[in-house]
């Protein structure tokens, strides 16, 4: 689950269209609309890797779809270790000579 947002995205978008449109230094176009120059560099970054001005940075579609994966390979994993610890439950049932 995700924080709220100190800032409303609309200053934050608004910000980054400043400095990609405007050329202008990021740090200044921050201090001119009140966000921390961080904040808003970190938007510019992702808004040019989605607009495909910043090549070897993953897309905002991208980290969503990784992020999803790595949901989905954690669950994969605890499922297997779940059908792991069951087979070898079930096998000294069976098999009473087998030792742990």
């Amino acid at each position: 689950m995700s924080r709220p947002q100190k800032y409303p995205s609309e200053l934050i978008d608004r910000g980054v269209r400043l400095a990609i449109e405007s050329g202008r230094p990021v740090s200044r176009v921050a201090a001119e609309l009140g966000l921390p120059a961080e904040t808003l560099r970190k938007k510019v970054r992702q808004a040019e890797a989605d607009q495909g001005l910043r090549p070897g940075m993953p897309t905002s579609e991208e980290r969503g779809e990784i992020r999803a994966l790595k949901r989905e390979n954690a669950e994969l994993r605890n499922a297997n270790e779940i059908l792991r610890s069951a087979s070898l439950f079930f096998a000294r049932e069976l098999d009473g000579s087998r030792t742990r």
